[in-house]
């Protein structure tokens, strides 16, 4: 089969490799129609690539028909038209029966002290091959895959319950937003898009959007989202607080991560450590503290006192500085972790299936390309090129565009 595969820093590249086959009665195997670049691929293609081996196959975010299912795989069939979650879980351990999916006991990757195991995503969560490929080989199918209506609706309105959604309803339930409340999404990429819209269709009274690409605020007003362009106002804080009461809001939600804008100290660290040989850089990594840190120093900013800051971002440094001080003075509460994608589908499945697209999920995607397109598509995502927002690889399309 073909599969999108890392060879270095900024160098992914389409190869031939073996089809997965099954290897544990709980196994399926999944033909993919769609799969989607995420932000946090991103990380793997400029930073983090000490954690990879060169022909690793990425992607944590697809869709497809099951072709094949072990003896273990439960209620799951052949045909079935399905999303598979980025997290590998089990649904019956003590962690999955707390609703804590990210740290199912039985895929926790104990080698590295790191929670459940992900689609696409290093040797710190399992190594597993990912859904940027024609096919893929699902564990825990017996629980993992979402069976959605095979209604003739294109694969976006169901691809973005692997990862986008279901990210997005947790950051949005992590951040505690009161009833008639006020919320800010620091970044406008995919998830700040969805956590924007699903906040305001919660009941947050004002949901503010801070972005720096234009692209990405214009999206954002469509879906009736007060917005900021960071690089037009002075003062982010005092434009917040202009339309919360001088209070600043209820909540914030940090949707970028350590890929902000705003650190070029942290940058050129981050970007030295991906030159090191893995041996050094692994350990810098995991002891210094090298994330970019703007956007989370930019929520602590802009929530109340007494407010909440919901993190979905991702980090990445191990001892990354924390304005404590700060934090005690204002009684900030913090509320972060990888989505527990299974325990918030009931919420969204009737949402996605609605005619009416409350969430607006058919208004995300910006760019669906073949496969064998996905390094331009890569590069173009990293640099937020043509209006880039959310690009979808399609494994079976030979040629193609927007």
């Amino acid at each position: 089969m073909r599969a999108l595969t890392w060879q270095g820093r900024e160098d992914v590249r389409g190869e031939t490799v073996p089809d997965p086959r099954i290897e544990e009665p709980t196994d399926a195997i999944v033909r993919v129609t769609s799969t989607a670049i995420c932000g946090s691929d991103l990380h793997l293609y400029g930073v983090l690539g000490m954690y990879l081996d060169k022909g690793d196959v990425l992607g944590h975010e697809a869709m497809g028909v099951v072709e094949e299912v072990g003896s273990g795989a439960g209620r799951l069939q052949v045909g079935d038209r399905v999303v598979v979650p980025f997290g590998i879980a089990c649904g019956t351990c003590w962690m999955c029966r707390r609703g804590l999916m990210s740290q199912c006991e039985t895929t926790q990757v104990r080698d590295q002290d790191k929670g459940a195991a992900l689609f696409g995503y290093t040797k710190l969560y399992g190594q597993v091959p990912g859904g940027q490929a024609q096919y893929l080989r699902v564990p825990q199918a017996q629980f993992g895959p979402v069976v959605v209506p095979d209604d003739g609706s294109p694969d976006e309105r169901y691809l973005y319950l692997s990862d986008v959604l279901p990210t997005s309803w947790q950051a949005v339930q992590y951040a505690d937003v009161p009833a008639g409340g006020s919320v800010v999404v620091v970044g406008l990429g995919p998830i700040g898009q969805m956590s924007a819209r699903i906040a305001a269709h919660r009941g947050a009274s004002r949901v503010i959007g801070l972005d720096r690409v234009p692209e990405r605020l214009e999206m954002a007003r469509r879906h009736g989202i007060d917005v900021i362009d960071v690089k037009a106002v002075d003062d982010s804080l005092g434009a917040v607080r202009d339309l919360t009461d001088g209070r600043g809001a209820d909540s914030v939600i940090d949707a970028v991560g350590m890929e902000a804008h705003g650190s070029p100290g942290a940058s050129a660290a981050q970007r030295a450590a991906g030159l090191l040989p893995d041996a050094v850089s692994r350990p810098f990594v995991e002891k210094a503290g090298i994330d970019r840190m703007a956007a989370l120093q930019t929520a602590i900013r802009l929530v109340r006192r007494g407010g909440t800051v919901s993190i979905s971002g991702v980090y990445g440094g191990a001892v990354d500085p924390m304005p404590m001080m700060d934090l005690f003075d204002r009684q900030i509460t913090l509320r972060m972790g990888q989505a527990n994608v299974r325990r918030w589908v009931d919420d969204l499945l009737p949402l996605v299936s609605a005619d009416d697209d409350p969430l607006g999920v058919l208004d995300l995607r910006t760019h669906r390309v073949p496969l064998e397109q996905a390094p331009d598509a890569y590069a173009m995502f990293q640099e937020k090129r043509d209006g880039c927002i959310k690009v979808v690889l399609d494994p079976a399309a030979t040629e193609g565009g927007h």
